[in-house]
């Protein structure tokens, strides 16, 4: 594909498929050793998840971005299927988690550096192994991976950190993918851009999430300075009595950051799924972030936040197979 692309678990597209984008979200998270531990986290009854899409897709939305990297609940066939039923672009990802989210004695630590850029890339450009590498053989399917995931915690980034941080840029450097990152509660945000800055990432392919955690306006700014993009999710999650800290920044920085900042809701627990009869569903941000815009006068913005940013961010910068 020479033209400029996203990659879905369907197939590539041209950028302006991607239409009005959710930039962090869970799809689809299956049993695996996260829910095991965390049962609020399994998403992966079809008709449930098909139906959150159905509406999702019936007010406007056309893409969200999976976030379940490599081996904790991914699964690229159901993730196929509730796109079919849909007509939602899914973004699925290759890469690695938190450490909390699997075994002590998982691959990801015993793996070098160019053995975990292998089956980045492979996810990439040959299709996702149908068991997620939980099984003794590789089965690869034709769904390719379409952005590479890495996080980091409240501490110091760690030397096995620091390992995938390589493969992670290894990978996006030689397929063009795009990067997305989990932060916790915002740490180390600044830390994580200075580092791929420093391992020659391309900035506008990379995302750090959850920033909106962190109640600190003047960091939020010394993130955005240094070019990377950054995702907010957390507009439905404040307590009644504590300020709305997402919708704080974006009065903030919008105009200021306007081409940075992207919005997702990162749905991990089923409770917050009206299919699952939770609360506030997949089209709460369509149902809330426009009026607040308006009221504002931020309007200007809303197609940068929902489209323009999220399409030049998830597009890959060079061709691949």
């Amino acid at each position: 594909m020479d033209k400029p692309f996203f990659r879905t678990i369907l197939g590539d597209k041209s950028p302006p498929g991607m239409g009005l984008t959710y930039a962090h979200e869970h799809i689809i998270i299956d049993d695996c050793y996260v829910t095991a531990g965390h049962p609020e986290f399994l998403l992966n009854d079809i008709p449930k998840v098909s139906e959150e899409l159905q509406r999702f897709y019936s007010v406007g939305g056309r893409t969200v971005v999976d976030t379940m990297p490599s081996n904790c609940g991914r699964n690229p066939l159901l993730s196929a299927e509730v796109s079919q039923n849909s007509k939602v672009n899914i973004i699925v990802p290759t890469g690695i988690h938190l450490e909390i989210y699997y075994p002590k004695n998982h691959w990801r630590y015993s793996y070098t550096e160019d053995q975990l850029t292998e089956l980045f890339i492979a996810d990439i450009e040959e299709g996702i192994d149908k068991f997620d590498y939980a099984a003794p053989f590789i089965d690869r399917t034709s769904h390719k991976a379409g952005l590479i995931k890495l996080a980091t915690g409240n501490e110091a980034i760690t030397k096995h950190q620091e390992k995938i941080f390589h493969a992670v840029v290894n990978t996006h450097l030689a397929t063009g993918a795009p990067i997305l990152t989990h932060t916790n509660f915002g740490n180390q945000a600044l830390e994580q851009a200075q580092l791929f800055e420093k391992l020659g990432a391309k900035l506008e392919h990379v995302v750090l999430s959850h920033v909106d955690r962190n109640k600190n306006l003047y960091y939020q700014k010394r993130v955005l300075d240094t070019g990377i993009k950054i995702e907010y999710d957390s507009a439905f999650r404040w307590k009644k009595d504590d300020k709305n800290w997402t919708l704080y920044f974006l009065e903030e920085l919008l105009s200021l950051y306007p081409n940075q900042i992207t919005l997702g809701m990162d749905m991990a627990k089923n409770a917050y799924w009206k299919s699952y009869g939770g609360t506030p569903g997949l089209t709460y941000l369509m149902d809330t972030i426009p009026t607040f815009l308006k009221s504002k006068g931020l309007s200007e913005h809303y197609q940068k936040l929902f489209f323009d940013n999220p399409q030049k961010l998830y597009s890959f910068f060079k061709t691949v197979n």
